[in-house]
């Protein structure tokens, strides 16, 4: 057996490698995943001797250098006589928006557009979706971006369908890769309306001019800052990759002063009426000061040029910049109370597109260091002024903003949305009510079940799975985890309203039922793989449709845990190596990106997973599946599992019938690997099917007695109320294990007759505290090794909280920690529990449910820590 079972573990490496190193002929040009960009790229004046700027401007043939705020280059033509030819702009995205894409980080994309205002080129320099790394190739994004040649910036460009009658241009997505071309429309239609803004292709959006109610009150500073009048925009180090400190890297104070109350009160009355006095029509001035940090609101470029390169002001569409004819000097603040400043100014908008009755941002361009690289990037923070209600006639003006880009896509497809919620509403509540289905059916009539489970298949294969292309991944685990540590956007997730509500779907129904509910219902490849299987059988395949034998499934089913960890594993190393080895999932082959569309191997393994379907019932379910292994985990303590009965330790129907091979030979149902196809439940209740019943019922009626119906418990309800159901017990089950739980139950002795108060005292310990008296007396060595990984993995904490330790190294810490946490247990308290964690159902713990135990346990634990540290700004990137 153990030779075969080498064998059979060197076929499937063997095959894998064929799959990754055969693969890796289907990226078509992977140059821009990760790839390096010049470090000088985000200062460097010249930015076309850097990049190749040609590429994206045909026909140019000299670039000037950087110049605007943002930045943008000049092309120029083959020049006529002295004069130059201007044939448009070239941009760099980066310089004007870092919009994130799927990974959390910008597609960082070289544009180029003509003086009409038209997209000329386009030429994505470097990103980080795994997904274009190996499932699709780089020449999809290559294809998307060349749609918006010829296209100009002042149309309605949106991904989806073209709406004429909205005025909406569409464009065609990329199957698999939606969020990702959502986030990359934004970058391309933000980047271009911007410059072609700041350089007159588009004109300047018409506001009217406020109109300020005058009461010629002198506020404090503080009631500047409670009304809004005075906004604060606040840098921490951290937030440019630097390390924490108490002193921030910049703190501004800022507010408008066209308002007669709050210039008064900000510069004072002869400040005020000298300030007035300069203003011409149409212009506007706002005040800043820096009162804490090192870093420079007025940066180097108006040493150099005249221009305020730092800072900016921002209102719906338009940008506008200073020079240094737009400053004046500010030499203090009137308002009592104001804070003391190391530099000020009061600059001027000259623009009148500009309205100070409109909501409008200050905009600060920090030089933020890549701690894993030592690149420097800018990027922008803003805060956002709107002077209140009360200083305005007429109060604050109806301002209708643009809706989101994923607001838009929830819009675009609010019917399928709808219909794929109430799917699965509709699935959800049929399998809450499953035990009445299961009681209308028998084991050989298992239609009342059945027609909502085929029902579930066919419209997770069609409209979920092929449709709506909504086949969860790994790689979404393994990506929000990351996002959920690192950087969080809840727009980037909710772009793929499909993909959000299923995974709703997916915690609350494991947490309710285990992975069973998803995995056996609702997965498209599983549901695939299960109407396969009952395919064969139609075709005449039963007879060579047989379980893997016992004894080997044993070992393979661990295969599918080994390669969640692993993937996890490598995830924190790098995730682009974790989206190539997830090429594990046959999902983006056969749902996203299609058999045709891949390279051999990827259409070959996926060939042979549902060639196999056809004759083993759900093998890459069972044996391979790292995110049924990641769903299996918490379905340990999922809070209603499935009925079982004394005399289930006694009898094998169940297990012999069971496709998932979930139930053991004591009747006892791991919930890690069932499925939920319910035929089990079905002959809990079956007269004639079940064999306990079906001798209980031959007994009554040979001896002329009532046949009772039967009750929650399995058995026929007495006839006699005073009468138990135990003599309905077999003997030979009664002296048998109980199969209600999946391994023995335990009665921790500490936990006994104590009150309410002490319980949760003792839960609270429990969790944190993994020592035992029993493990020291048993394990002396491990348990001192605990205590010192124990004091290591706090000390780690309590350095990332005083900003010495990186959230990698802190990881790694907590990972170690949570390995030897395991062996403690294992060697102490051996126990964990069954069911809701407010119960006291504990039982024997095996390593599996160990391991599922801890690692949830901890993930909740560090997680919590960690986004608390994040959130007070103490940890480093």
């Amino acid at each position: 057996m153990l030779v075969l079972s080498q064998r059979w573990v060197a076929l499937v490496a063997t095959f894998f490698l064929v799959l990754f190193v055969g693969g890796g002929g289907a990226r078509a040009g992977s140059g821009a995943y990760e790839a390096t960009l010049p470090a000088e790229l985000a200062t460097a004046k010249d930015m076309c001797a850097l990049l190749p700027c040609a590429e994206v401007f045909p026909g140019a043939t000299r670039f000037s250098e950087r110049k605007g705020q943002p930045p943008y280059a000049e092309a120029y033509g083959e020049a006529q006589g002295d004069e130059k030819k201007l044939l448009g702009y070239v941009m760099l995205s980066t310089d004007i928006t870092d919009t994130p894409a799927y990974s959390g980080k910008p597609v960082v994309t070289l544009i180029g557009m003509d003086i009409t205002g038209h997209f000329v080129g386009v030429k994505v320099l470097k990103h980080s979706e795994p997904i274009l790394l190996l499932g699709i190739p780089e020449s999809a994004l290559l294809n998307f971006n060349n749609q918006y040649i010829g296209k100009s910036v002042a149309q309605n460009i949106e991904v989806g369908q073209s709406r004429p009658e909205e005025n909406i241009l569409g464009l065609d997505a990329i199957s698999g890769a939606t969020v990702t071309v959502i986030a990359q429309n934004q970058v391309m239609m933000t980047s271009g309306t911007n410059i072609a803004r700041q350089v007159g292709i588009l004109a300047p959006t018409v506001r009217d001019a406020a109109k300020y109610v005058e009461t010629r009150k002198s506020f404090t500073w503080d009631e500047l800052v409670e009304q809004g009048s005075v906004q604060r925009l606040l840098v921490k180090t951290e937030q440019v990759g630097l390390d924490p400190s108490s002193d921030p890297f910049i703190e501004l104070w800022f507010g408008d002063l066209n308002h007669p109350d709050v210039g008064r009160s900000v510069l004072g009355e002869l400040g005020f009426r000298n300030l007035r006095d300069r203003l011409k029509p149409g212009e506007h001035a706002i005040f800043i000061v820096r009162t804490r940090g090192g870093e420079s609101f007025k940066g180097s470029g108006f040493v150099r040029g005249g221009i305020y390169d730092r800072i900016q002001v921002k209102q719906g569409a338009d940008a506008f910049t200073f020079r240094d004819l737009d400053y004046l000097n500010l030499y203090g603040l009137s308002a009592q109370g104001a804070p003391s400043f190391n530099e000020s100014g009061i600059f001027l908008i000259r623009d009148k597109a500009f309205s100070a009755a409109y909501p409008w941002k200050l905009a600060f361009l920090g030089n933020r260091v890549d701690r894993a690289t030592g690149a420097r990037s800018f990027t922008s923070f803003d805060a956002k002024y709107w002077l209140a209600d009360a200083l305005l006639q007429g109060g604050r003006p109806v301002v209708e903003e643009a809706a989101a880009p994923w607001v838009r896509v929830w819009q675009s497809r609010a019917v399928s949305i709808a219909l794929f919620a109430v799917l699965l509403v509709a699935v959800t509540v049929v399998y809450a009510f499953r035990e009445r289905l299961t009681r209308l059916s028998t084991h050989k009539n298992k239609w009342p079940v059945n027609v909502f489970k085929y029902s579930a298949w066919g419209l997770s294969i069609g409209f979920v799975g092929f449709g709506a292309m909504a086949q969860p991944s790994i790689t979404q685990v393994l990506t929000w985890f990351h996002s959920l540590l690192f950087n969080w956007t809840w727009s980037l997730f909710l772009s793929d309203p499909f993909i959000f509500l299923f995974w709703i779907f997916i915690i609350l129904t494991v947490f309710l039922f285990g992975r069973g509910l998803f995995c056996g219902w609702m997965c498209p490849f599983g549901s695939l793989s299960e109407a396969l299987f009952k395919v064969g059988r139609v075709l005449g395949l039963k007879r060579w449709q047989r379980p893997v034998p016992q004894w080997l499934h044993d070992r393979l089913k661990w295969l599918k845990y080994a390669i969640f960890f692993g993937l996890l594993t490598v995830s924190m190393f790098s995730m682009g190596l974790a989206e190539v080895l997830s090429e594990v999932e046959p999902f983006k082959t056969t749902f996203l990106v299609g058999i045709t569309n891949r390279a051999w191997p990827y259409g070959l393994f996926v060939a042979v997973l549902l060639g196999l379907s056809l004759f083993i019932e759900r093998p890459y379910c069972k044996y391979i599946c790292p995110l049924g292994a990641a769903l299996a985990m918490p379905s340990t303590f999922r809070w209603y599992g499935l009925r079982r009965k004394q005399d289930c330790n006694s009898c094998k129907a169940c297990a012999v019938g069971c496709g998932a091979q979930a139930i053991d030979a004591a009747g006892r149902i791991d919930h890690r690997e069932c499925l939920h196809c319910l035929d089990c439940m079905v002959l809990y209740t079956d007269t004639k099917g079940c064999p306990p019943l079906a001798k209980e019922r031959k007994r009554r009626e040979k001896d002329g007695l009532e046949i009772t119906p039967i009750g929650v418990n399995g058995y026929f309800i007495p006839i006699h109320p005073a009468t138990g159901f135990e003599a309905q017990i077999s003997t030979k089950a009664a002296n048998g294990p109980d199969p209600r739980m999946p391994t023995d139950p335990v009665a921790p002795a500490h936990k006994v007759d104590v009150t309410r108060l002490q319980w949760l005292w003792l839960e609270v310990r429990d969790h944190l505290l993994p020592w035992s008296a029993e493990g020291w007396a048993s394990k002396h060595v491990l348990q001192v090794v605990g205590i010192i990984l124990a004091l290591a993995a706090t000390l780690a904490w309590g350095l990332a909280a005083m900003g010495y330790l990186s959230s990698n190294a802190v990881i790694a810490w907590w990972f170690g920690w949570s390995v030897y946490e395991v062996l403690i247990r294992l060697s102490g308290r051996r126990y964990v529990k069954d069911g809701p964690w407010w119960q006291d159902n504990y039982r024997y713990a095996g390593v599996m449910d160990m391991l599922s135990y801890v690692g949830f346990k901890n993930l909740l634990i560090g997680a919590a820590l960690f986004l608390t540290l994040k959130a007070f700004g103490f940890l480093l990137a």
